[in-house]
């Protein structure tokens, strides 16, 4: 059977709970510049955001921007048993790739995206990551859905977007997409 639709998914926030792996995992990268992250404002001010847009306000414009993010990405592995599956979503995704193209959209890096795909044993669930490394502008640009659905060559009429935070639902509607926005799991 020929699949007619796309359902695209942010990673962070709609299929994994991932705050307290990226808290971790910054707050590690940041201590040797001798920052110590606050919790409650990593969460409310910081996840969910492009590290371009957080970084420079909690190392006050540093050089060592770059260094961090790449400490970062190694640290996150490390922090995975802190993250939490939306296992509910996760069946439906499982029912959906009958009918529909399945893939992620995130301003996570690939590297990260793997690791917890990896670590949760769905790294062959989704046929199509895009990432970080593959856009030049983030969320709530729209970038990032509209390669995914130029990919399969899908309209918004046949698409939908899953999605959590408000850059990313601002960026999801953009495209024209059925959006589901993902609250609480």
């Amino acid at each position: 059977m020929e699949k007619q639709f796309l359902a695209l998914f942010d990673l962070d926030g709609t299929l994994f709970d991932t705050r307290d792996v990226n808290y971790y995992a910054y707050k590690d990268a940041l201590e040797p510049f001798g920052i110590e992250l606050d919790k409650e404002y990593f969460v409310t001010k910081c996840n969910g955001r492009h590290y371009t847009e957080f970084l420079p306000v909690v190392m006050g414009n540093s050089d060592h921007l770059e260094e961090v993010h790449k400490a970062k990405k190694i640290t996150y592995a490390a922090n995975l048993d802190k993250a939490r599956e939306n296992k509910q979503l996760f069946e439906i995704i499982k029912v959906m790739k009958e009918t529909y193209h399945i893939a992620i959209v995130t301003t996570a890096s690939r590297k990260n995206t793997m690791d917890i795909l990896r670590h949760f044993g769905y790294e062959n669930l989704f046929e199509y990551l895009i990432t970080q490394e593959d856009i030049t502008k983030v969320k709530p640009d729209p970038q990032g859905f509209l390669l995914g659905m130029k990919h399969f060559g899908a309209d918004a009429e046949n698409t939908v977007i899953f999605e959590d935070s408000d850059v990313g639902i601002k960026a999801a509607r953009a495209t024209g997409a059925t959006v589901l926005v993902v609250d609480q799991f």
